[in-house]
């Protein structure tokens, strides 16, 4: 007798064993049924995320970078330091001191700290841990934003590798960075972090303020000064030159970089022996706030207040006048507020420090700004910055980074 099944029944069957090719599929693919075949699957994962700058790349390892540009991070031994002060790390210059520095071509220029080779007389370099010493010519100084370039002869050193230079105007808080250097003698130390802020301030060797300061993460000690800052993509964004230890030696994950932007400005005239001549205001500013604003009855809640004006500067020369009476947040009241140079607005210090440091000694700027309630302006005649600040009285910290008081430009 012939058994005729119903359709619904035949279809049950048929969705029924699709659903078990299916799973079956499923468990060979995730290697949970073994088939007897092995099949190895590679995938590359990308440790280090693009930062701002990258342009869609999708950025390098952290190996990647170490094995390439670390191949271009210098050890700097400098002899004969005769410097009385302590470094910005907190350590005293005594006699021998070490850094880092990073080869900008193939000529055999390196960029470093000033304050590694400043009234050294000798300096060497070597590229490994058991690699030989060559000798290093210092080509220029520029110690206001704490640069030097050095020079080596090519041919001494094996395979010369330049570590291309970024820009670093387009790092952007919480991008990736890589620092290369040579911590407490450990040579081609690599440590990674973040950029954790930006437009930082920091006091340079002679007193001056540097500004647009790159503050990171990654771990830099004595030893790194001088070293590269890098981004994703291993370009050199900064110099790292300065930490804030808290009291001690060691890093507790706040560091500065003088960002590299402001060392190209420069480089030309530093490889060619010449120095660097700046203009000069000649007075110290504390930022104003909402706060201060009325703490001292000020008639705007913004701009760069006048804290001291250095005796005979160009600032003193025009008028303008520091704070005399009275204290507020620690600031002296009574100086007169800028608040806009060449009639552009300032709303910060910084602003008045980077207009200034646009321009030339002997170029004459207006300063527009209050003494009291009373709206002045003062045309300025600007003289070329003097080999040391005069910090009395300053609220710039030489270990770093602030973001508030005491820009001397």
């Amino acid at each position: 007798m012939t058994t005729t099944r119903p359709l619904s029944n035949i279809l049950s069957g048929v969705i029924g064993g699709l659903i078990v090719l299916v799973i079956g599929a499923v468990l060979i693919a995730t290697n949970l049924i073994d088939t007897g075949d092995t099949k190895t699957v590679v995938r590359q994962v990308t440790t280090t995320q693009p930062t701002g700058n990258t342009s869609g790349s999708e950025g390098r390892t952290v190996r990647q970078i170490y094995e390439q540009e670390g191949k271009g991070v210098a050890f700097i031994t400098a002899n004969g330091v005769t410097s009385e002060s302590e470094s910005p790390f907190g350590l005293p210059q005594q006699g021998t001191a070490t850094g880092s520095g990073f080869v900008i071509d193939k000529d055999g220029y390196i960029v470093t700290n000033a304050h590694v080779v400043e009234g050294a007389d000798s300096v060497t370099v070597s590229f490994s841990e058991n690699g030989e010493a060559v000798p290093a010519e210092v080509k220029g100084v520029d110690r206001s934003t704490d640069v030097a370039v050095l020079k080596v002869d090519p041919s001494k050193v094996e395979n010369i590798t330049p570590i291309p230079l970024g820009d670093s105007s387009k790092s952007q808080v919480g991008d990736p960075v890589i620092a290369i250097g040579n911590p407490f003698g450990l040579s081609r130390t690599v440590t990674t972090g973040i950029v954790s802020g930006l437009q930082r301030q920091i006091q340079a060797p002679n007193g001056f303020t540097i500004s647009n300061v790159i503050q990171t993460d990654a771990a830099i000690n004595p030893g790194n000064s001088g070293g590269p800052l890098l981004d994703a993509n291993g370009r050199v964004i900064g110099i790292n030159s300065q930490i804030q230890t808290g009291g001690g030696q060691g890093s507790v994950g706040i560091g500065f970089a003088v960002p590299i932007n402001t060392v190209k400005d420069e480089l030309s005239k530093l490889k060619a022996g010449e120095s660097v001549e700046r203009a000069y205001l000649g007075v110290q500013m504390q930022r104003v706030d909402s706060q201060l604003a009325e703490d001292l009855n000020l008639p705007v809640d913004h701009g760069a207040l006048i804290v001291s004006v250095t005796p005979d500067s160009p600032a003193d020369k025009a008028g303008l006048r520091g704070g005399r009476t009275g204290t507020a947040q620690g600031v002296a009241a009574g100086g007169d507020l800028i608040v806009a140079v060449d009639g552009r607005e300032t709303t910060t210090e910084d602003a008045v420090a980077n207009e200034i440091a646009a321009h030339k000694p002997g170029d004459r700027v207006e300063i527009t700004y209050y003494r009291g309630t009373d709206k002045r302006t003062a045309t300025v005649t600007l003289d070329k910055r003097p080999a040391n600040a005069d910090t009395s009285g300053s609220g710039s910290g030489g270990g770093g980074g602030g973001g508030g008081g005491g820009i001397i430009p």
